[in-house]
C-alpha cells in the first residue's frame, strides 16, 4: 500500500467535510466503544489480565530470536516451511515464487494488515496471480480499489447504500438493499472462489512457540475456508506475534475480541498447525510462513520497543477523538489512529509523515483502553522530541515551544503573562463567550471554536480558596 501520510493535513481538510464519512463514523461509538465496554467489564480481574498480557509480551520481545527460532523449529518439525523476510519487497518476492513452484493461477486471501503493508495483492496479480478478498470488508474495498481504513473493520466508512451502489454495478445484478441480501449475493460471488483457489492467503494474529502454530481469529468463517481448501496456504505476519505457549495466548484472547469488536470471542478462533496428515480430511499439502521483519527488529531494546506489544485490536483508535473525526484514510498508510501515528513514522520514516506524531490530544483516552498497556501518548511524545531534535519542526512552532519553555523556567512571570492571557481571551470572547480563532494559531484553531476563559488562572482561584 502506498504510503500518502505526508499529505495528512490536506487529508483531514478533505475527510472533515465529508459528509458521507461523517455519519459512518458516528457508528463508531455505539459499535465498539459502548460494545466494549459492555463485555470489558466481564474479567473480574481485568487490571491483573492486562499486566499477565502486557508481561507475556515483553517476555517475547525481551527475547525475540530465541522464541522466534522455537517457533521455526516446531513448525518446519510439523511439515511447514517458515522463511524470513527483510522488506515488504522480500515478502512479495518470496510468495510469487511459492506461486510459481506451485503452478499456482488463482488465491483467495482471508485479511491481513501485513499483506497490505506489503501491497501484495498488486505484486501477485503482476505474477500472473489472480488474487480475491474473502473478508466482506476486504471484498467490498477491493470491488471499490480503495485502501482499508481500520484496522478491524476496513469498511467502517462506507454506509450500506454505497455498498448496495457497488454490488449492482459490479455484480451486474438487481440493486438490493438488506443487510441480510447483499450478505448472500457476495457469498454466492465468493464461494467460487474458496473452492478453486490454488492458494491460501492469511495473517496470524498470533505465533506459538511451543507448538509452531499460527492462529487466527474471525468472524465470517472465511479464514478457516481459505486455510484448509486450497492445497498451498501462505500465512504472512510480523516477527512480533509470537508468543510462548498456547497458555499465554488464551491470555491475551480474553482480551482481544473484546477490546476489537465488543465481543467475549470471536466465531472462530483456528490454530493452524503443519501440513495435512495422512488422516486428515482437509488442511494444505503445503503451509508456508512468512516472518515480516520491516524495520521491527531496530525498535528492540530501544525507547519505543513498548509499541511492538500491539495485538492489532484497534480499541486505541475507536477511542480516539482524531480517528472519530477524520477516520482511518487521512493517515494515509495502513495503520491509523494513534497506534498509526507511532508505527507509520517508525516503520517508514519520521520525514514520510510528520505530522502523524502531533494526531492526538493527549486526551490518554488510548492508552487506558490498551489491552497490553502500551504507553502511547508516551511514544507519541518521544516522537515529537525527536522532530525537535532533528530540527523538523517550523521555525514559528519552534519559537514558541522555546518561549513558552523560557516562561515555564519563571514561575513569577509565567503567572503574570497567563493573567494577561485569560483576561485577553475573556474580551476576545465578547457576550458569545467562545473564541473562533486564536491569535498565532490558525492552523490549529481554524475550524473550532473554543470556550472563553470565565474567570480568574487556577493560582488566583487557589490563592482566594486559601484565604478562606
Amino acid at each position: 500500500m502506498q504510503n500518502n501520510a505526508i499529505d495528512f493535513k490536506r487529508q483531514v481538510t478533505v475527510k472533515l467535510a465529508d459528509i458521507k464519512l461523517q455519519g459512518a463514523l458516528s457508528r463508531l461509538q455505539s459499535r465498539f466503544v459502548e460494545g466494549r465496554s459492555a463485555v470489558i467489564s466481564e474479567i473480574a480481574d481485568l487490571p491483573e489480565t492486562r499486566n499477565a498480557a502486557a508481561a507475556i509480551r515483553d517476555r517475547v520481545l525481551n527475547d525475540l530470536e530465541h522464541w522466534l527460532l522455537q517457533f521455526e523449529q516446531q513448525a518446519t518439525a510439523r511439515g511447514a516451511i517458515v522463511h524470513w523476510a527483510e522488506t515488504g519487497e522480500d515478502v512479495n518476492r518470496i510468495v510469487a515464487e511459492i506461486a510459481r513452484q506451485h503452478s499456482v493461477r488463482t488465491a483467495a486471501k482471508s485479511k491481513s494488515m501485513v499483506s497490505e503493508e506489503c501491497g501484495l495483492n498488486d505484486a501477485l496479480e503482476q505474477a500472473g496471480v489472480e488474487v480475491m478478498e474473502t473478508d466482506l470488508g476486504e471484498y467490498i474495498l477491493q470491488l471499490a480499489h480503495e485502501a482499508p481504513s481500520h484496522i478491524v473493520a476496513p469498511v467502517v466508512h462506507k454506509n450500506k447504500e454505497e455498498v448496495a451502489d457497488l454490488f449492482a454495478e459490479k455484480h451486474q445484478l438487481p440493486r438490493k438493499t438488506g443487510i441480510a441480501e447483499l450478505c448472500r449475493e457476495a457469498r454466492e460471488i465468493l464461494r467460487p472462489a474458496f473452492l478453486n483457489a490454488d492458494m491460501g492467503i492469511s495473517g496470524a494474529n498470533f505465533l506459538v512457540a511451543e507448538t509452531g502454530s499460527a492462529l487466527i481469529v474471525t468472524n465470517e468463517g472465511n479464514g478457516r475456508l481459505v486455510t484448509t481448501l486450497p492445497r498451498v496456504h501462505v500465512a504472512i505476519t510480523g516477527i512480533e506475534k509470537v508468543v510462548p505457549t498456547l497458555e499465554d495466548v488464551s491470555t491475551l484472547l480474553r482480551l482481544l475480541p473484546r477490546s476489537a469488536t465488543g465481543q467475549s470471542i470471536t466465531n472462530y478462533v483456528s490454530v493452524l498447525t503443519g501440513t495435512r496428515g495422512r488422516d486428515d480430511h482437509d488442511g494444505p499439502e503445503h503451509f508456508h510462513i512468512v516472518l515480516l521483519d520491516n524495520g521491527r527488529s531496530k525498535l528492540l531494546g530501544s525507547e519505543m520497543q513498548e509499541m511492538l506489544r500491539c495485538i492489532r485490536c484497534g480499541a486505541c483508535m475507536n477511542h480516539c477523538p482524531v480517528y472519530q473525526n477524520i477516520g482511518g484514510h487521512a493517515y494515509g498508510w495502513v495503520y491509523p489512529g494513534p497506534m498509526g501515528s507511532i508505527l507509520t513514522p517508525l516503520l517508514s520514516g519520521l520525514e514520510k509523515s510528520p505530522d502523524l506524531p502531533n494526531a492526538s490530544t493527549f486526551c490518554g483516552a488510548c492508552a487506558a483502553v490498551c489491552p497490553v498497556k502500551i504507553p502511547l501518548p508516551d511514544l507519541l511524545r518521544k516522537l515529537r522530541e525527536k522532530q525537535m531534535e532533528r530540527g523538523m519542526k517550523s521555525h514559528r512552532e519552534t519559537f514558541m515551544l522555546k518561549a513558552w519553555a523560557w516562561l515555564a523556567l519563571r514561575p513569577n512571570l509565567y503567572a503574570l503573562a497567563t493573567r494577561i492571557a485569560v483576561r485577553g481571551m475573556r474580551l476576545l470572547g465578547g457576550k458569545e463567550g467562545l473564541l473562533h480563532r486564536l491569535p498565532g494559531a490558525h492552523g490549529w484553531s481554524d475550524g473550532r471554536d473554543f470556550p472563553a476563559p470565565a474567570g480568574r488562572t487556577f493560582r488566583e482561584l487557589y490563592r482566594h480558596g486559601s484565604r478562606k
